[in-house]
Parts: structure tokens; sequence; C-alpha cells
């Protein structure tokens, strides 16, 4: 290989790979330095300086010029340097030229394996940069593989292969290989393959993005996601806000007959979603994160963060939901543990507890006249 056909190499790769060929110099330069000491016995330093220009590859050898030489690897006598330059003086560096004839087959040999190495580098670094923009994000891709514990999709627009845990999967949801799906980016990590995007549909963040998405109130910032909690392929409870009077946040989440909740929840396969308007009362709050049961009376205790819920007795199975599933969610988005029961139950537990009063004060009764005997 030729000087001109080194730096020729390094042009075309510039023109196909889209990476500089000064991202290769610096790096050649060093391992080139190092390939001609270990084929030649260089003792001395050494440097090959690369010119693009010229299409030159030349290496330097440097000795420091003393009046004493002890050491004739790193260390030149004054006299010895005025040989090769006059105008050498004491503590100089002295610089010699020492390219041997055939350095340009060393030079190929050595390059290959720093720019494959390099490519390898670029190509990470320039999918990380591809794709950090996007992590937050949703994304469109096709499944391309599926083998039980992971699925591997292509994602759209990209060079990155996403791949999605199964506690990333939403359960049940199929997914066979050619379809197409929208996941959620999580993070990108680096593996031997190269680097891989961790992508999910079971998190709460992707119902956040699908609202985003689908409601221009909340991605203008009128309407405010509070809070989200999922249980991913059975229910999201999804608490909003604003501040601005005129705006309905429920109305602008559920859209214009439904159109845009109706549009998350397809997307979500069916997936029960619960729209709540977040208030600073937690007797209300908790009233309406139970949706979509009614309720007819909440008591709190503020010290222990706990509540008593009453419910219509056709509603109770409704407010707590299957295996406890509304219940469960409604305590997560308020932050208050809930006890929820039938109005028919609390009215028995309240007549006990007047009783058992009224025992109790019968009893004082009788202690007070047995006193005053």
């Amino acid at each position: 290989m030729t000087n001109k056909d080194f730096f020729q190499a390094l042009d075309e790769l510039e023109e196909t790979k889209g990476i500089k060929k000064e991202f290769f110099i610096e790096t050649l330069e060093s391992a080139l330095a190092s390939a001609y000491k270990k084929n030649f016995g260089e003792a001395r330093k050494v440097e090959v300086k690369l010119n693009s220009d010229k299409n030159t590859i030349k290496v330097y050898a440097y000795r420091t010029i003393v009046e004493e030489v002890t050491d004739p690897d790193v260390e030149i006598s004054l006299e010895d340097a005025k040989k090769i330059k006059k105008t050498a003086s004491l503590g100089d560096t002295l610089s010699e030229e020492i390219t041997p004839k055939d350095f340009g087959r060393i030079a190929a040999g050595t390059a290959k394996q720093v720019i494959v190495q390099k490519l390898r580098e670029a190509e990470r670094s320039m999918a990380f940069g591809e794709l950090e923009s996007k992590v937050d994000t949703l994304i469109n891709g096709t499944i391309r593989r599926n083998d039980g514990e992971a699925v591997y999709i292509e994602l759209s627009g990209t060079t990155i292969e996403g791949v999605m845990m199964s506690s990333d999967q939403i359960p049940n949801e199929k997914y066979e290989v050619g379809a197409k799906i929208k996941v959620y980016i999580k993070k990108l990590r680096e593996t031997a393959r190269g680097v891989q995007a961790i992508v999910s549909r079971s998190t709460p963040n992707f119902v956040r993005k699908l609202f985003e998405a689908e409601v221009p109130e909340i991605t203008s910032g009128v309407v405010e996601i509070k809070n989200i909690v999922r249980e991913a392929g059975y229910r999201t409870k999804i608490s909003i806000t604003t501040k601005d009077p005129n705006i309905d946040p429920l109305g602008a989440c559920v859209g214009n007959r439904g159109v845009r909740v109706n549009a998350i929840v397809s997307e979500l396969g069916g997936e029960k979603v619960d729209i709540i308007v977040w208030s600073d009362d937690p007797f209300e709050y908790i009233a309406r994160a139970l949706s979509p049961a009614k309720v007819v009376s909440v008591e709190i205790d503020e010290i222990l963060k706990q509540s008593k819920v009453v419910v219509p007795d056709d509603k109770l199975s409704l407010a707590i939901g299957k295996n406890g599933q509304n219940v469960r969610l409604a305590a997560k988005i308020t932050g208050w543990k809930i006890d929820v029961k039938s109005e028919s139950v609390a009215k028995q537990l309240e007549k006990e507890t007047e009783v058992s009063l009224d025992a109790d004060a019968s009893d004082a009764g009788d202690l007070f006249t047995d006193l005053d005997d």
C-alpha cells in the first residue's frame, strides 16, 4: 500500500461512514509509533506524523542534547547533535527522521486494526447520540425476534435495537414477529453487540407519553399530570389538574365523544383508564380516586394518613375492584391508606358502637350509684 492509498482509504471512510479522518489520525499515529518500535527494536522516543495534505507518513526519533551521555537511547552529545543540526544547543530536544522504506506495509496492517476498533467506538458513540434525545419518549418499531424472555424491536428511523424484557411487557399482550409496535424508551445500554435501547409498554410513563401525544393541553402545560399509577394490562389511574379556570381538564383528556381517551385505551389493548381531577382536599381527592365507584362518605386520620370510606352496598365490589386492584391503586395515587366498607356494614358497626357506648354509660351510672350508697 502506498501512502496515497493509505490516505485515500481514510477519505473513503469519511465519505461512506460519515466519520472525519481526523478522528482516526491521532490514534493511528500512536499505534504506528508502537508498531515501529516493535518491528525495528527502537528504544528511543519515537513519533509518527501523518500529513493527509501531502500524503506522507514519517517517523521521528527524539533525544535530549547533553554534555555527557549516560543513556544513548534518550541522550545525545552536543558534538554529535551539531553533525545533525548545526544550530543545536545543550538542553534542546533533537529530532531525526528515521522512516524506513517499507513502513507503508507496517502502517497498512496496523491501520486496519486501529480503524476497526475506532469504527466500533464511533458507531457506538453515534448510536448513543442518535437516541440520547429520545430517551423518555415514545417511538414506533417493528418486532424482529421474540424469545419469550425478551422482545427485540427494530426502532424506526434508527440503527438501534430495542429490547423489551418480560417485566416491561403488558401481561397477556401478544408480540408477533413483523408486527408494528409503539414503545417507551427507558434508557440506553452498551453491550458486546453494541448499543441497545431498553424499552417498555408496562411503565406508567408509557401512559403518560400517550396522554401527552393525544392531549394538546397537556403538551402545552395548560393541563398538568399530577400522578399516574398503573397495573399494566388491567387498570391505570391518572390524576390531572389545571390553573386555568376556563379549562375543563377532564374534558380535555377525554376529548369530544371520548375520542382522545379511547385512542389511548385502544393502544393499551383495552386497559381501563380512570382520569381523576386532582384536589388538595383529601376528602374530595380520595372519593374521586375510587372512581368509577360512587362514595357516600370519607373520614380521615391526618396523623396516621388513613381514611375510612363508605360506599353504597351495590358499589362495594366496584370500589374494591378485582383482587383489591381499584382500592390499591386509589391508595397509591392519593398516598392515603384506604379502608372501604359498604353502607350496611358501616351502619351495623355504628349501631354496635352506639350499643357499646350505651353499655359503658350504664356501667358508669351503676358505679356512681354504688358510690352514693
